[in-house]
């Protein structure tokens, strides 16, 4: 007999059924099954896991559908601004995986399957040119001999929070001309290449390498994306084929296109070549449009990170956008030089164009000169850009400017997964936290409540028992689920300081060797990640982490009080599993480095304290939270500044401090990698002599803070209520605030709380 629900398990059942919609459980089922027959063609006797999942996406999408077809008929009958951010291909992925305990990446065929939850638009399939050359005639400027492929566009549904709205995210995908219809081939609308009528424009993409690869496809989806803007700007009305609205100039007031980093930075001179080119506007004309459309978000400060393209590539792939390139600079370099006449100094860091054996376009100077407003991702980012990075430009435009801290959805990163914790925070505060995130401070009246304490701590041990039963199944790895989780998940790259958590672990692993009766907190490290395919040093940082944990893993000495974990395949859904599980959050970036960082955020809201520096959004988590109840340690921004301008010495601290002597002698000289001993002396002679993110320099304070760290674990009640502290002020952090932000000072947009009406079921 089943054992009758409670009332927390009937809230729970209503809260999951309020979420998705769905008022009949039984119209459900035969959704379901009638997918699974008639859509899938297959029964209950053959059908996959995989089947199963499609035919529940297909049901979840039928009950989408009539709000998607409602949301686009509102938006045409209000005709708001809309903004489009940068859109992604949707072709071709890539995976890491570890292979012998090294990273090997593999193709991610996820469209083998299909996908149950996009719609193809053949309709507003788009051409996108490449190659060719510039012919400049009375009648104006046109761009020939092209070879071309089509975009074909994939809408995917993006409902929004229990108000009716779902929005469309657009992805692109490239075909052969030849493939579309034969029949065209002799028409002057499409140029026919025999090569590509016989393979997949994926393997057409892929013919070519490196850098040309990577420009193609960022200026496939700018090409695509923007003709279609343009074309959706002129046909106002629903469904209409006419073009009703033509002057152009009015565009900046329906149409914010927002410059996610540099990758889509070629939609500023696309957008010059169809205004100057296709609707023949003036270039002031165009450039005022181009200008008040457009903005740019910045993402890092490395300079090695900011792309810089050789013109000769741009050349040979895209003629016209190097012409217009070089006369944006040309403006722009005019402009300068009468502002600081003679400082030919200032016009050589500010130009567009960097001189020297390869000449190449910084990308990022062209977003900044192309847009009406430029900003950083973390308030002490957007100082530093100021300051220093892009300073020269903050001098001439200040008023382009802007912070806008990031954040991170609610609903996926607390109500979705993990859901026992969204729910005792609802049984204190009510619901309306998860619109309205900043309510998360009432939770500060509970902060000595010894049953809310008792709750936090029981679900977050209910999570780290799930997460220890998912690795013993997936990596057939036991863990000890009383240790003390410790998550550095993120990117490997050196900045990041992996390097400086392995440190730690090697430290950790010798003192309990050395004191092996001492008690000991428990601790389960654990590191996750990937590295970019061709950064060789991030690739031996993967292997020296797994290298440690072979050795630590297998020392009976050590025993369950440390074990280190590399987290294969780091993922949104692994993260999704680990993150609530976790207990420490490890978010040691040299300061001045990190943007900003949302992985600090979804640690904080989901119970796990912060060790970290003040870097990035870690210095505004530390304000909300109060730095008492973070693990704040090292260097300050002004701190690696001085050092710079003093010399950073890395043997002057492998001389003054023991343990660190220890670790780094036993990396060089074989203890976790004996099978090959020198295996290690390149990432040892980078810290050494050439480490530009100072791991040395902030060992010591590292170190020291982990022991308090020790020691606050094993008082579980103090701990919860520097946890409760820390989620009660999580409500910055919010993406509804960061999209709000975005909305009013760079869109000129006034963000709407509007529920539009739930359509009619049309069955």
């Amino acid at each position: 007999m089943a054992k009758p629900l409670t009332d927390q398990d009937k809230r729970k059942q209503i809260s999951v059924r309020g979420l998705a919609g769905v008022e009949n459980v039984s119209d459900l089922k035969t959704n379901f099954n009638r997918h699974l027959h008639f859509t899938l063609v297959k029964d209950r006797n053959v059908a996959t896991k995989r089947d199963y999942y499609f035919a529940l996406a297909n049901t979840v999408r039928d009950h989408l559908v009539g709000r998607w077809i409602r949301t686009q008929q509102h938006y045409y009958e209000k005709d708001p601004k809309v903004s489009r951010a940068r859109t992604f291909g949707r072709d071709s992925e890539c995976f890491g995986h570890l292979l012998v305990s090294q990273q090997v990446e593999e193709a991610d065929d996820w469209l083998r399957y299909g996908n149950p939850w996009e719609k193809a638009r053949p309709e507003y399939m788009r051409p996108v040119h490449f190659y060719g050359r510039v012919e400049h005639t009375a009648e104006g400027v046109e761009w020939v001999d092209t070879q071309m492929v089509l975009a074909l566009p994939y809408d995917t549904p993006v409902p929004g929070y229990r108000n009716n709205i779902v929005n469309t995210m657009r992805l692109w995908s490239a075909k052969a001309p030849c493939d579309f219809n034969l029949k065209d081939c002799d028409s002057p609308a499409v140029l026919c290449c025999p090569q590509l009528a016989e393979a997949p424009m994926f393997y057409v993409l892929q013919f070519f390498e490196g850098k040309e690869l990577r420009l193609k496809q960022e200026y496939f989806v700018v090409a695509a994306t923007l003709q279609d803007i343009i074309r959706r700007f002129k046909a106002s009305k629903f469904g209409s084929t006419e073009f009703v609205r033509l002057d152009l100039s009015t565009m900046p007031d329906k149409v914010a296109i927002q410059l996610n980093d540099t990758h889509p930075a070629l939609a500023i001179p696309e957008l010059m070549r169809l205004l100057v080119d296709t609707e023949k506007l003036s270039w002031e004309k165009a450039w005022d449009i181009v200008v008040r459309t457009c903005a740019y978000t910045n993402h890092t400060v490395l300079p090695e990170a900011l792309e810089r393209w050789p013109v000769d590539l741009f050349r040979n792939l895209l003629p016209r956008h190097l012409e217009i390139i070089y006369e944006i600079n040309r403006r722009h370099l005019e402009r300068i030089g009468k502002l600081y006449p003679g400082d030919f100094d200032r016009l050589r860091r500010m130009s567009l164009i960097e001189e020297g054996d390869i000449k190449k376009i910084n990308m990022a100077h062209l977003c900044i000169v192309g847009s009406h407003a430029v900003n950083g991702v973390a308030r002490i980012h957007s100082e530093i850009i100021k300051n220093t990075v892009f300073k020269d430009f903050y001098d001439i435009d200040p008023q382009k400017f802007q912070n806008k801290t990031n954040g991170i959805t609610p609903r996926r990163w607390l109500v979705m997964c993990n859901p026992g914790l969204a729910e005792v925070i609802a049984e204190r505060i009510g619901e309306n936290y998860i619109r309205d995130l900043d309510q998360l401070k009432k939770l500060l009246d509970f902060v000595d409540d010894d049953a809310f304490i008792r709750d936090v701590a029981k679900i977050k041990q209910e999570n780290k028992l799930k997460f220890a039963a998912h690795l013993e199944e997936h990596y057939k790895v036991k863990i000890n689920p009383n240790s003390m989780f410790d998550l550095q998940v993120k990117r490997i790259h050196e900045y990041k300081r992996q390097l400086l958590n392995c440190l730690h672990i090697i430290t950790l692993y010798n003192r309990i060797k050395k004191e092996p009766n001492k008690l000991w907190t428990p601790r389960t490290i654990m590191i996750g990640g990937k590295a970019a395919p061709g950064y060789h040093t991030a690739k031996m940082i993967i292997k020296l982490i797994t290298s440690i944990g072979d050795i630590v893993n297998n020392d009976p000495v050590v025993g369950d009080r440390l074990k280190v974990i590399f987290l294969e395949n780091y993922r949104v859904t692994l993260a999704e599993k680990v993150i609530p599980a976790s207990d420490l959050s490890e978010q040691i970036s040299t300061a001045g480095t990190e943007a900003s960082g949302t992985g600090n955020m979804k640690f904080m809201l989901n119970g796990a304290l912060t060790i970290g520096t003040m870097d990035g959004a870690n210095v505004e988590m530390a304000e909300e939270a109060g730095e008492e109840n973070m693990f704040i340690f090292g260097m300050r921004v002004e701190d690696v500044d001085a050092l710079d301008k003093k010399g950073y010495d890395a043997v002057s601290y492998y001389n003054r401090l023991p343990e660190l002597k220890q670790a780094i002698d036993q990396i060089s000289g074989g203890f976790f990698s004996p099978a090959q001993p020198g295996l290690f002396k390149d990432l040892v002679n980078m810290l050494m002599h050439h480490d530009r993110f100072k791991v040395f320099a902030d060992y010591e304070d590292y170190i020291k803070c982990q022991e308090k760290v020790s020691a606050l674990y094993k008082n579980p009640k103090e701990w919860t209520k520097k946890v409760i502290r820390n989620i009660a002020g999580c409500g910055k952090f919010s993406s509804d605030r960061t999209i709000s932000q975005y909305a009013r000072e760079i869109w000129g947009i006034e963000p709407s709380l509007e529920k539009i009406a739930a359509p009619d079921d049309p069955r």
